[in-house]
């Protein structure tokens, strides 16, 4: 038996509220790659509610007498079930407002599966181009599980859920301009040559002919790379 488990959840709404999704994944040893996952579809629902979802499904689905840390992007579903909880109890499930607690049904279940267990919660930034590998991967099964609804999962043998249109590409490396010797560059641009002359390659050219410039001076725009 594995003595800590390293997971991740989340939950995607289509709209806020709209058509939603949940989902969580359970890393490997090494703590980054995904060994089982699941998600699920909610209809349409809010994306609190999905978070929330999302939670309560990966307790349901981790034994309990394991140590858990739990990685997620959803600022409310954490302090929900960490922050604010003990207050909400104390006042009956009202807010500090007096307001009733919203999702109070799923917070309770949250609270229930929480109790006697030891579980870590951590935050992480989404759709980030370096991001957590396991809050990337529930994020994308989330949101397809959002868009398709349906069901996906390692058991079902699903495969992996596509990368999510939110995060941003890496950036793409800037195109160099390679310089030769002399100074002169293959990207040179064409102008039109004010005077006759002649060209690297030994012929000449007219005034008003396209000219380029090369290691030696000014020729032929096909000739601006030769002998240089």
């Amino acid at each position: 038996m594995r003595e800590r488990v390293v997971a991740a959840c989340d939950g995607a709404s289509k709209g806020n509220p709209g058509p939603a999704g949940w989902a969580w994944v359970v890393s490997d040893d090494d703590e980054r790659t995904p060994a089982r996952w699941e998600a699920g579809p909610l209809g349409r629902a809010t994306n609190n509610v999905a978070e929330l979802t999302a939670l309560e499904r990966l307790l349901s689905s981790v034994d309990p007498t394991v140590e858990l840390e739990v990685r997620m992007d959803s600022q409310y579903a954490m302090k929900a079930v960490t922050t604010w909880l003990p207050g909400w109890k104390r006042n009956g499930w009202k807010t500090s407002a007096g307001k009733p607690v919203a999702n109070q049904e799923l917070v309770v279940r949250i609270d229930a599966l929480l109790d006697g267990r030891s579980v870590e919660f951590r935050y992480v930034p989404a759709h980030q181009v370096d991001g957590d590998p396991l809050n990337d991967f529930a994020d994308r099964a989330a949101s397809q599980a959002a868009s398709a609804q349906e069901p996906a999962g390692s058991e079902l043998g699903s495969p992996v859920p596509p990368p999510s249109p939110d995060t941003p590409k890496s950036a793409a490396p800037r195109k160099k301009t390679v310089r030769r010797s002399g100074g002169a560059s293959s990207s040179s641009r064409t102008i039109k040559a004010k005077f006759p002359g002649r060209c690297v390659c030994g012929r000449s050219y007219a005034a008003g002919e396209s000219i380029a410039k090369n290691a030696q001076g000014w020729g032929h725009p096909e000739c601006r790379t030769a002998q240089v």
